[in-house]
């Protein structure tokens, strides 16, 4: 099965195209913001030269993350899976990377959240065994120390796996070869392209009306 992969809801912009396991083509750009600036190019360079009518299905992140970021690469896998008359699968970033690492047991896949708290969720052989959760660091850090030998890994693992002694992987991103396999893994009935968040956003819309003047700052 041929899949197309894509990646901007965390700390890189990333595209890849695979024959089953086999990577065909990939990009992947450490990046935290102007993902719809260079999503489109990316995939124009991995689909170069390949029959886009062979894509089967295609694997996008949905979040946790970045709310603005997974939201480019929703809507750029949506429009293509239209075009194409393809299946779009939805990805969890935290599940795509404990899959992203080699870590006998269980995995600890934690993203910083900003303001003191973790996106977190629990693995075991790639499988979940909890829910994802938004965690202050401190509840993040205890759960962390009442399984030290579990793998951390994500952005968010500098802050809490100070007490671990499993691997440690800072990972800002899940690897290509982690999406294909989930995408190539997942069921499309039950692995719906929406987005996952686990808390509001952090900006707060204008309560101004359009044409309106800003009112004054205080001195």
């Amino acid at each position: 099965m041929t899949v197309l992969v894509i990646d901007t809801a965390l700390g890189a912009c990333s595209a890849g195209l695979f024959d089953g396991t086999r990577r065909l083509a990939g990009k992947a750009l450490p990046m935290a913001k102007g993902h719809s600036e260079r999503l489109g190019g990316m995939a124009r360079d991995v689909l170069a030269g390949q029959d886009r009518s062979a894509i089967e299905r295609i694997g996008v992140t949905v979040g946790p993350g970045s709310f603005t970021g997974l939201r480019v690469g929703l809507a750029f896998a949506l429009g293509l899976g239209e075009a194409l008359d393809r299946p779009v699968i939805g990805l969890s970033t935290l599940q795509a990377l404990a899959c992203s690492i080699q870590a006998d047991g269980p995995v600890i896949a934690a993203i910083d959240a900003r303001r003191g708290q973790v996106y977190l969720q629990r693995f075991q052989d790639g499988r979940p065994i909890d829910e994802p959760r938004a965690l202050s660091v401190a509840e993040a850090t205890g759960l962390v120390a009442s399984m030290p030998t579990a793998g951390v890994v994500g952005s968010g693992s500098a802050l809490i796996a100070g007490g671990a002694t499993g691997r440690v992987d800072d990972l800002v991103a899940p690897l290509l070869e982690a999406l294909a396999a989930l995408t190539l893994a997942a069921d499309p009935a039950t692995a719906p392209p929406r987005p996952l968040y686990l808390r509001a956003p952090d900006a707060t819309p204008s309560t101004r009306l359009p044409g309106q003047a800003r009112a004054p700052s205080p001195r």
